[in-house]
């Protein structure tokens, strides 16, 4: 019931309702990316300035910093192509790629954050 209240009443958590039905009546799938996260694109392959609608549905909340650097060129028309059919390399040198962790646990945080744990000491003037 919780899960179908929000997808109702919010968009911060999952699809709402409205994008679950355009999904399934304008939308073909068209990959997913190491994150679960699902990409489509107009079946009827009906224009925007020219070119086909494409969109992401996130798995879990909705964060645009976790699309990964390959499916973000897609959705913005850098690659014609998804990244599953694309011939591109991946180098030795890329990073997996990580969410920005901003406002989570997971965050980093300024030694003057937690002075007990590095043994930093913010500096005082003498008076």
């Amino acid at each position: 019931m919780r899960r179908f209240l929000n997808t109702i009443f919010t968009w911060w958590h999952d699809r709402t309702l409205g994008t679950a039905l355009h999904t399934a009546r304008r939308g073909v799938e068209v990959g997913t990316d190491a994150q679960g996260n699902r990409y489509y694109q107009d079946k009827d392959g009906r224009a925007i300035n020219g070119k086909p609608r494409r969109w992401v549905i996130y798995n879990g909340d909705i964060e645009a910093s976790r699309v990964p650097p390959e499916w973000h060129g897609w959705l913005h028309y850098t690659f014609d192509e998804p990244p599953h059919e694309a011939e591109t390399a991946a180098r030795d040198w890329f990073r997996p790629h990580k969410a920005n962790p901003t406002g989570t646990r997971e965050a980093d945080r300024p030694h003057a954050a937690r002075p007990q744990e590095s043994g930093y000491a913010p500096w005082k003037p003498e008076r």
